[in-house]
């Protein structure tokens, strides 16, 4: 038994309580008072309505031993990251993995793997295979469908696999950024129901008004919620918060509770804000979790006050998992699996030649997945293309991780390194292996040592020096506490930034130049790709 101060969201009331609890399940709430300072707050915990955990590169356990230091209870998990590495296997890595916590991990069937035909996956997921994974007590609804043209154009393929989610009463999520009006009708109509990549209010209430429910997301690539936020008071009905992608720093610091903590301090009722923190997702999605009614799951968060939400107790089914900032769970220890077969590169193998006219360059903008064109003549000398630092033209390769072949060759602007490289093998959505360099040499070497560890993120001063964050697990996530993982990365970007790096985040950044179906210029192993085309380009203008 627990005395609180019992948060009743839906009655929109606060009340001094007592609640009772045995076998996991809440037996009792008994109101004794009014709100009483100095007591604890006992609210649901919080929801992650759209996450990738892979891109904390973490293990579903380990993310969630993180996780619950902040209160969050549960996530809504896409695994396209793995998918993309090991197929249907890795999809159901995750799904054992999470089975050995505690922590509530659900997963959508990802629905576009490969996302698509002009990069060089490890898996592919039909019809078949996610009907497998749609069975899976874990799935709660096909993930997130990027292939909106595919839906606009009623493709069979696309339509089959969202009829499979709809023939089990399963949702469906959306993926469609900047659509409006008569084409967010018709996606909408093909049976989506939700969206994260909604970048402005006029947008978002377009597709509420469409019978959409929007996910607002701030994420270590993405942040809308300054944005987003008046929704939250609008239409609180239709409204989630999620993250999408955390990187292993950003999650140490904070998660959907320090969205719910900014809401709050914007002005936002506290109850509203925990409708789409903690509700909204159990009802959309269906999932099995308690709102601290009698009968339910005793999973629930006690915190200090409803501003900053910093949680005090944490339970699960019960059990108490973390206490004024320290989680009680140990971690999960894990085999790694993987899929790495890319060759040594030479120095040879990155030249780049040139006749010295305008070529068109990948021009990068700080914070921001998008990138530019630019025509540029690079620096060259006998016929071979040079990093120009003066200029910050610097080569940027993508290399096939999943079988021998020769690295793709671009040039990249907006790094800033002045010396050495940096390399990752998480590099959305293929995950091949992506490097930039300020001299072949250090890229050579850069790129080598990701693929002496099968996979990791790596970097290489120039002079001698080299780390790495190795991340044998499908060459995407790390065997080791997340708390290491966090540090060392945050290392790594710090690094980077040493080496000269403007960018705020430069493995991040880096992780997202080959991803095609964001514009305009990507990279991917095949060759330079512009994605306002949907095509391949000459590196010549």
């Amino acid at each position: 038994m627990r005395e609180v101060n019992y948060v009743a969201i839906g009655q929109r009331r606060i009340f001094r309580a007592e609640v009772r609890w045995q076998g996991g399940l809440i037996t009792d709430v008994s109101e004794i008072g009014e709100e009483r300072a100095g007591l604890g707050y006992l609210i649901p915990g919080f929801i992650d309505a759209h996450v990738h955990i892979e891109s904390a590169m973490l293990t579903p356990a380990e993310f969630g031993r993180i996780a619950l230091r902040h209160g969050t209870v549960g996530v809504v998990s896409d695994p396209h990251e793995i998918a993309n590495v090991l197929g249907v296997d890795g999809v159901r890595f995750m799904l054992e993995n999470a089975r050995r916590s505690p922590f509530h991990a659900f997963f959508g069937a990802p629905s576009c793997v490969p996302a698509t035909p002009f990069e060089t996956a490890n898996g592919v997921l039909g019809c078949a295979e996610i009907e497998a994974l749609l069975a899976e007590p874990e799935v709660c609804c096909l993930s997130e469908m990027m292939n909106f043209p595919g839906v606009l154009a009623r493709d069979p393929e696309v339509m089959a696999k969202i009829a499979l989610a709809q023939r089990i009463g399963l949702p469906v999520d959306g993926h469609a950024p900047g659509m409006k009006g008569a084409q967010a009708a018709a996606y909408i109509g093909a049976g989506i129901s939700t969206d994260h990549e909604c970048f402005s209010l006029r947008e978002a209430r377009d597709k509420i008004a469409h019978g959409m429910w929007v996910l607002i997301r701030e994420g270590s690539a993405a942040r809308n919620l300054e944005t987003l936020m008046p929704l939250i008071s609008e239409s609180p009905e239709r409204v989630m918060l999620c993250s999408d992608d955390k990187h292993p720093d950003d999650l140490l610091g904070g998660h959907i509770n320090s969205m719910a903590a900014r809401a709050v301090a914007a002005g936002h009722s506290q109850f509203d804000v925990l409708r789409c923190a903690c509700l909204n997702p159990l009802d959309h999605y269906r999932l099995p979790l308690g709102r601290l009614r009698t009968g339910d799951p005793m999973d629930a968060i006690e915190v200090a006050d409803l501003q900053d939400f910093r949680p005090t107790r944490v339970w699960l089914q019960g059990r108490l998992v973390a206490e004024e900032g320290e989680v009680l769970l140990p971690r999960v220890r894990v085999e790694p699996v993987n899929a790495f077969d890319a060759r040594p590169v030479t120095v040879a193998d990155l030249r780049l030649e040139s006749d010295g006219e305008a070529v068109r360059v990948i021009a990068v903008e700080d914070g921001s997945l998008v990138t530019r064109e630019k025509r540029l003549r690079p620096r060259v000398e006998e016929g071979v293309v040079l990093p120009d630092l003066a200029r910050d033209i610097l080569p940027i390769c993508v290399l096939n991780r999943y079988r021998p072949s020769r690295p793709a060759l671009a040039l990249i602007q907006g790094f800033g390194l002045k010396r050495g490289a940096i390399a990752s093998s998480v590099a959305h959505d293929s995950h091949n292996i992506v490097a930039v360099g300020a001299d072949p040499e250090s890229l050579c070497a850069v790129i080598n040592r990701v693929i002496e560890h099968r996979g990791g993120i790596a970097l290489d001063d120039g002079a001698g020096g080299a780390e790495i964050l190795p991340l044998p697990i499908a060459g995407i996530m790390s065997d080791d506490d997340g708390e290491r993982v966090g540090e060392a990365y945050a290392r790594l970007d710090r690094a980077a930034r040493e080496l000269g790096s403007s960018l705020s985040a430069p493995y991040m950044t880096l992780s997202f130049m080959a991803l095609l179906v964001i514009p305009e210029l990507k990279l991917s192993d095949q060759g330079l790709f512009d994605g306002r085309t949907f095509s391949f380009v000459d590196l010549r203008a």
